[in-house]
């Protein structure tokens, strides 16, 4: 199928109710998985429920550098050395929304960081992104090789910054990605049923529309092969007429017999004709055509 083929049938399909129903569906199920953090780091998934994301090869007991944090709106990053400090940052973007993040990588005497503030990204809390990310990781470098200690500093200089109005006091509220994927799944488990349900109705519906087809044929076959032989009956009629006219040479009796074949044959072609046939009324007329055409053979035997 061409690409035109295919565009046309898929606008034909989506103006439909099931089409647009389709379409929200999978929008929704497409909007849940993504706020829901599908294609998330492991950095992001992290974070996105916790506090704290230790890298592989850190050593720092992530548990009681939760209970450090709490629940203020505060994420810290523990990444090994030399890693990527603002592209971490970046990573975690839209997992670590509503937060002020610290990327802390340890080095001989104590720590590189990188801090990104995501409570108020607009360009009127500038001044205040700016002084919270300076402000945020100091002091920790005098914590060297105690990496518990060094968030405990990160933890005062948090306080300090929300005391002066630099960070909204408030905790930070998780939202968790279950009730999406719940609501992702059930988006994509409808359209599957409802697809399912169209199809199977469609294929019930085609076999019922072909056995009635077949039977129509049927029907119209033996249609076919009524009028055939009533037309058959008609000839044997107009052949007997020549022999009961006034000229012919048929006895009064026989001339009796005629008329009431042509009777029998004018009622059986008007009833034929008058209305729609089903099988049963195919069955009774093929008989009763039947038996007119042994009549005309009986009579034109005499």
């Amino acid at each position: 199928m061409s690409r035109g083929g295919l565009r046309v049938r898929l606008t034909a399909f989506l103006a439909t109710g099931f089409g647009m129903t389709t379409l929200a569906c999978v929008l929704l199920a497409g909007w849940a998985l993504w706020s829901a953090g599908v294609g998330d780091s492991a950095a992001a998934r992290q974070v996105r429920t916790g506090s704290v994301y230790v890298a592989p090869g850190v050593d720092v007991d992530r548990a009681a550098a939760e209970q450090i944090i709490g629940n203020r709106r505060l994420v810290v990053l523990m990444l090994p050395a030399g890693a990527d400090r603002r592209g971490a940052c970046a990573e975690v973007e839209r997992a670590a929304a509503g937060t002020l993040v610290l990327v802390l990588t340890p080095t001989g005497e104590g720590y590189d960081r990188y801090a990104c503030f995501l409570i108020n990204t607009d360009d009127e809390h500038f001044g205040r992104a700016l002084a919270a990310e300076e402000i945020i990781g100091r002091g920790v470098d005098a914590m060297a090789g105690r990496p518990l200690e060094a968030l405990k500093v990160v933890v005062v200089n948090y306080d300090l910054l929300v005391r002066v109005g630099t960070i909204p006091d408030g905790a930070r509220t998780v939202s968790p990605a279950l009730p999406r994927y719940l609501i992702a799944a059930a988006a994509v488990l409808a359209v599957v049923i409802g697809a399912a349900a169209v199809w199977a109705t469609a294929r019930r519906a085609g076999r019922l529309a072909a056995a009635r087809q077949v039977r129509q044929d049927a029907a119209t076959d033996r249609r076919k092969v009524l009028d055939a032989a009533v037309a058959a009956v008609a000839e044997q009629i107009i052949n007997l007429d020549q022999r009961f006219t006034p000229a012919g040479r048929g006895g009064r009796r026989h001339e009796t017999t005629y008329r009431n074949l042509a009777a029998d044959y004018s009622g059986l072609l008007a009833e034929a004709a008058g209305r729609p046939l089903d099988d049963a009324d195919l069955d009774r007329l093929t008989r009763e055509v039947e038996a007119l055409s042994r009549r005309c053979r009986e009579l034109a035997a005499r």
